[in-house]
């Protein structure tokens, strides 16, 4: 497949920024680039697999396909979308898109790696971008074709700054959390959380309880998409003390929400802002966001321009590419001195005097 059309003046460099629906597993959503009044039409399309949470998960998916449907309505180029229901799908809605030739394919979601590695090396003309996932086998080895980029995000960083904010917050001295599945881009969050909470107990001498993950196991709803799963596990969480919950399970999560909202508990929100994308932003103190919509652009544009390559994208603190949602509702009722302390790990983080340790 070849890039025909390239466009001289797609603009400068994207900014790097914090910002907050789909079709049937056999079939594809295709639209027109939108962007035909600021941009060029470009002969060149976008496509983009969802994981089993699917594209109106109030988070993950939905984000991935903001930045797919930014880069239509930038660059004026097609884009198409199949939306998965189950994880077996994968493969064959990857090779669904590759039969419509797609220039580009981003897959959202780790367990789609396998699948998008197989891809990849079979269509080497094709550029793969795939969301929370690294192409590294067991001994940590780059193993990424030329034509397949990883784009991964350090969200232990502002789940550092969560855990701290969520301890110094906490009237009962109980905080919980719980994953989706026991994954990495899962604890990733779950680990920060709790290092957050642990760096607080050791500044004020404290003993702020996390209940829901240890550093190696906790509390798993097993799926991303059962909302009554989470809610139970949310509810057993708070019937053990929790006031605060933290979810890290795509749609599941919004069941923890829901037992927080209806036990007058409060809650932190991953991957986008929660207080724009769900409706329980009056008892969100905060989001640990990701710019995973400025990352699929990005990978977009560079294979539009012919720049695309195999190096790894990877958001930080420092670079913007995760981050701290503001804290809306909260804002008055935060200590300014908890809120200079955060600012403070924040930069401690970026300068490197701040380490967060791998879970396990």
């Amino acid at each position: 497949m070849n890039k025909i059309i390239r466009v001289a003046a797609l603009g400068g460099a994207l900014a790097l920024a914090l910002a907050a629906c789909g079709s049937a597993p056999d079939e594809t959503e295709e639209t027109p680039g939108a962007g035909e009044s600021s941009a060029a039409s470009v002969d060149f399309k976008a496509c983009m697999v969802s994981d089993s949470g699917g594209f109106d998960d109030k988070g993950f998916n939905q984000t991935a396909l903001k930045g797919q449907t930014d880069a239509g309505d930038q660059f004026g180029i097609q884009t198409a979308q199949v939306e998965s229901t189950g994880d077996e799908q994968y493969a064959d809605n990857i090779n669904q898109l590759i039969q419509q030739s797609c220039n580009e394919i981003t897959t959202v979601g780790f367990l789609l790696g396998d699948a998008t590695l197989a891809a990849a090396k079979a269509n080497p003309d094709i550029d793969f971008a795939i969301v929370d996932y690294a192409f590294f086998n067991d001994k940590g080895k780059d193993i990424s074709p030329p034509n397949a980029k990883g784009l991964t995000y350090s969200t232990d960083q502002p789940s550092y700054l969560a855990g701290y904010l969520a301890a110094g917050m906490s009237e009962s001295g109980v905080v919980g959390t719980f994953g989706g599945l026991n994954i990495p881009t899962v604890t990733i969050f779950m680990e920060g959380f709790r290092q957050g909470i642990e760096k607080y107990n050791e500044d004020n001498g404290t003993d702020v309880k996390l209940l829901g993950w240890d550093g190696k196991d906790g509390s798993f709803t097993e799926d991303f998409e059962d909302k009554t799963k989470g809610q139970s596990v949310g509810e057993q969480l708070i019937g053990q003390g929790a006031d605060i919950l933290f979810p890290v399970a795509g749609p599941a999560g919004l069941g923890g929400l829901q037992a927080a909202k209806d036990a007058g508990a409060k809650g932190i929100w991953p991957d986008t802002d929660g207080y724009e994308s769900t409706e329980y932003g009056d008892i969100l103190l905060t989001s640990v966001a990701k710019g995973m919509d400025v990352s699929v652009t990005e990978a977009i544009k560079e294979s539009i321009e012919g720049t695309f390559t195999n190096e790894l994208y990877n958001g930080t603190l420092e670079n913007g590419g995760v981050g701290l949602a503001p804290y809306h509702d909260f804002d008055s009722q935060i200590p300014q001195e908890l809120k200079d302390k955060i600012d403070e790990l924040k930069q401690g983080i970026i300068d490197g005097s701040i380490t967060i340790t791998p879970a396990g």
